[in-house]
């Protein structure tokens, strides 16, 4: 699978309440989405556009195992995240819900423009960014299936249960 994107820049240790802020935890997904990230970068909610990716360093998503927050990046069309470690519950719950976060110890953050177009080619791991190439860990085959399909439930709907064994 290949994705395309305007790529958006974050640092280290983007938790969980600043992805899906508790005082807005009650609201529907949407509306939750719309506070994601405002405690740090205000724009965001409202600038985000569909297809966009996020690259950050590392502990991208500790914190709480709230599953909101992977479902608030999902709910503004995020396509993928990329950062150099990830929280292991925020990782898996992206995942379940058909978000593509990668693990990229070589990225470095520091020599990209946000707004830049990325190329991230998930059969080979590698992240273009502008004129930058960062190789980033290369996911089983059903785990790209399962995010290409939407995550868990739709990949399960679609009766692909066979593919979660391979």
């Amino acid at each position: 699978m290949r994705l395309f994107g305007r790529v958006w820049i974050l640092g280290d240790d983007i938790n969980t309440d600043l992805l899906a802020p508790g005082q807005y935890m009650r609201l529907p997904s949407a509306e939750l989405a719309a506070h994601c990230l405002e405690a740090i970068r205000p724009d965001f909610a409202h600038n985000v556009q569909n297809g966009d990716m996020i690259l950050a360093e590392r502990g991208f998503g500790i914190g709480s195992s709230r599953e909101q927050a992977a479902e608030a990046l999902v709910a503004l069309g995020i396509r993928a995240v990329i950062a150099k470690s990830f929280g292991g519950i925020f990782q898996r719950n992206a995942f379940n819900l058909g978000l593509m976060c990668l693990a990229c110890p070589t990225l470095e953050t520091s020599q990209l423009k946000e707004g830049e177009q990325a190329e991230l080619d998930t059969q080979s791991g590698i992240l273009h960014v502008a004129a930058q190439r960062f190789h980033c860990e290369v996911l089983p085959d059903f785990l790209v299936c399962m995010i290409a399909n939407g995550g868990l439930i739709p990949h399960l709907m679609q009766g692909k249960v066979k593919d979660i064994t391979r």
